[in-house]
């Protein structure tokens, strides 16, 4: 019979492992539902529901079953491998593993990095930080997204002349022609708004400029929460590491010199609206607390 015109059936036999289902002990006779957590799509808000429901009387067994839902969950992610960047003033950025897309919002608001969902916008700094802790990912860091602008600069497949610095670098999602952040499968009819771009490595990551901005941890200037401390200053290399001038060669903009940024939260890469200021070493901020629906946020881990 097709499953699909099944209803509850008899499907497994189930033994405890501490015998209490023996004849005379308590649960002797009892009926077991069970879940199949590697291939039935369905068992992640189940377990989420229990874990719901059993929070207050089993604390350690709904944080136990949230922890199994964020690792199933972040197995489907698709991460690329940035190789190990040194930038131009010589800061060395080890490799790390990044979000193929942008973060879609996946079952429990647990980060998911696949094709076909939309980036999850209307999410705030804050909020991002909490959703990527979850599923045990780091935000991105400014020192990878410079690395990662960095090494796709350098690729000559990723300007529009077919060579480094020849015409402009590729600018993703940029000129209106949508009126939302698209999900990765999304491909535009106008090639000036191609998403991809190559790594030195051959992998591709989508969106690093264009689409939806990106929630950037800050490790240059930023204090133990990420957020610019000290305001920024006209030699950091948040501004200098970019090869052309503001909005030039599809670089995008930034500040022409130090800002007064403090307790702002980076926002790199520009959005599906942005026009000339989108491009991979975009830079601007927002305050950590708001939500809007052009940023959206791109998760990293270790290698």
């Amino acid at each position: 019979m097709n499953m699909r015109e099944q209803g509850l059936i008899e499907k497994f036999h189930v033994r405890r492992a501490d015998g209490r289902d023996a004849p005379g002990e308590k649960h002797h006779g009892a009926e077991y539902f069970v879940l199949d957590m590697t291939d039935d799509p369905h068992a992640i808000p189940a377990l989420l529901g229990y874990a719901g429901s059993c929070g207050r009387d089993y604390p350690l067994l709904a944080a136990d079953l949230r922890a199994r839902v964020a690792g199933m969950v972040t197995a489907a992610s698709e991460f690329v491998t940035i190789p190990e960047t040194t930038l131009p003033d010589g800061t060395v950025v080890p490799a790390f593993l990044a979000g193929k897309y942008l973060a879609s919002r996946g079952p429990g608001d647990i980060p998911l990095s696949v094709a076909d969902a939309a980036p999850w916008v209307n999410i705030s700094y804050h909020e991002a930080c909490e959703a990527a802790a979850r599923a045990g990912l780091d935000m991105q860091r400014e020192t990878q997204a410079l690395a990662i602008a960095w090494d796709v600069s350098q690729q000559p497949e990723n300007w529009s002349g077919g060579a480094v610095g020849e015409g402009v670098l590729r600018m993703g999602l940029h000129k209106g022609t949508v009126h939302a952040a698209q999900p990765g499968s999304y491909e535009s009819p106008d090639p000036e708004e191609n998403r991809w771009f190559v790594l030195s490595n051959g992998e591709r990551i989508c969106d690093v400029a264009g689409n939806a901005f990106s929630w950037i941890h800050d490790d240059v200037q930023g204090d133990e929460n990420g957020l610019v401390a000290k305001g920024i200053a006209a030699n950091s290399i948040s501004l200098t590491t970019a090869p052309y001038g503001i909005c030039e060669k599809g670089m995008g903009w930034r500040p022409d010199g130090a800002r007064n940024w403090s307790g702002r939260a980076l926002v790199r890469g520009g959005c599906w609206h942005s026009e000339r200021l989108a491009g991979a070493f975009n830079l601007d901020f927002d305050w950590p607390g708001r939500r809007c629906d052009i940023v959206a946020v791109r998760c990293t881990k270790s290698l």
